[in-house]
C-alpha cells in the first residue's frame, strides 16, 4: 500500500469530521503522522548497529515496524493517526520472510475499520466549481477592461460619476486578478499537505486578494455616499472625490 493511497485515507476520513481547534482538522491529521515519522525514524537510528539479519524496522507512511527475525510474525495494533478518527481496537500483522517483509494483514482499511475509497466525488465537484469561478471571472474581467476604455476614451463620458463607476469597475477588475495568483500559488503543487505552507508568495497573494476584496466592497460604500450627496445637497464640489478616492483605496 503506497504512502499516498494511505495518506488519502487519512485526508479522506479527517475531511469527513468536524473538530474544534486550533489546527484546521486536516492538518491535525498530517501532523500526527509527521510525529510518528519521526519517532519511528528516531528508533530505526537506535536499531541501527544492531544485526542486520532478517527483517529490518521501517516506516510505511502509517506505523512503525520493528526488527524481526526471518519467520517471525509482528502484530501491532491499528496505527495511532486512526484512532483520531474513531476506537480502533483491531490490529494488523505483517511476516518476516526471506524476501523481506510481506504485505500487511488484514489491510489496513479492513482491521482498522476505516474506508479505503477516496471519494472522487468530492474532487471533481471542487474541480467544477474553480473551473466555472475561473471563467465567471475571466468573462467578467474583459467586459469590465472594456468598459474602463470606453469611459476613458469618450471625453463627453468624464464627469465625477463615472469617474467613481471607473474606480469601482477595477477593483472588480482587480479582484478577479487577485483571485487567480491566489489560485496560481495555492494550487500550484498537487501536494496534499498544505499546512507547512507559509512562503512570502502565498501570504502576499492572500492579502492582496482580501485587500482588492475590501477595496470593491469600500467602493461600492463610495458609490452609495455619491449617490446620497447629490441627493442632500444641489451644490457639489469636486473636492469630494479626493476624499472619496482616499475611502475607497
Amino acid at each position: 500500500m503506497s504512502w499516498l493511497y494511505l495518506r488519502g485515507i487519512v485526508l479522506t476520513l479527517c475531511l469527513a469530521r468536524t473538530a474544534s481547534s486550533r489546527l484546521h482538522p486536516e492538518c491535525e491529521y498530517i501532523f500526527q503522522l509527521e510525529r510518528e515519522e519521526r519517532y519511528c525514524l528516531q528508533y530505526i537510528t537506535e536499531q541501527g548497529n544492531r544485526s542486520s539479519e532478517g527483517c529490518q524496522p521501517f516506516w510505511d507512511a502509517v506505523a512503525c515496524w520493528p526488527q524481526a527475525v526471518t519467520g517471525e510474525t509482528v502484530q501491532r495494533g491499528c496505527p495511532a493517526v486512526f484512532s483520531l478518527f474513531r476506537n480502533n481496537t483491531g490490529s494488523v500483522s505483517r511476516n518476516c520472510t526471506s524476501r523481506g517483509w510481506s504485505k500487511p494483514f488484514p489491510p489496513y482499511h479492513v482491521a482498522c475499520s476505516v474506508e479505503d475509497d477516496i471519494p472522487e466525488t468530492e474532487e471533481s465537484y471542487f474541480a467544477t466549481v474553480k473551473l466555472i469561478y475561473t471563467i465567471g471571472y475571466s468573462i467578467s474581467l474583459g467586459v469590465l477592461a472594456v468598459a474602463v476604455l470606453i469611459l476613458l476614451f469618450f471625453r463627453r463620458l468624464r464627469c465625477a460619476r463615472n469617474f467613481i463607476h471607473i474606480q469601482l469597475f477595477l477593483t472588480f477588475i482587480l479582484k478577479s486578478v487577485a483571485v487567480f495568483i491566489k489560485d496560481a500559488t495555492l494550487f500550484s503543487s498537487d501536494d496534499t499537505n498544505h499546512c507547512t505552507l507559509s512562503t512570502f508568495a502565498c501570504k502576499a497573494s492572500v492579502v492582496f486578494c482580501h485587500y482588492c476584496v475590501m477595496a470593491n466592497f469600500f467602493w461600492l460604500l463610495v458609490e452609495a455616499l455619491y449617490l446620497n450627496s447629490l441627493l442632500l445637497s444641489s451644490f457639489y464640489s469636486r473636492r469630494f472625490l479626493w476624499g472619496f478616492s482616499l475611502l475607497g483605496w
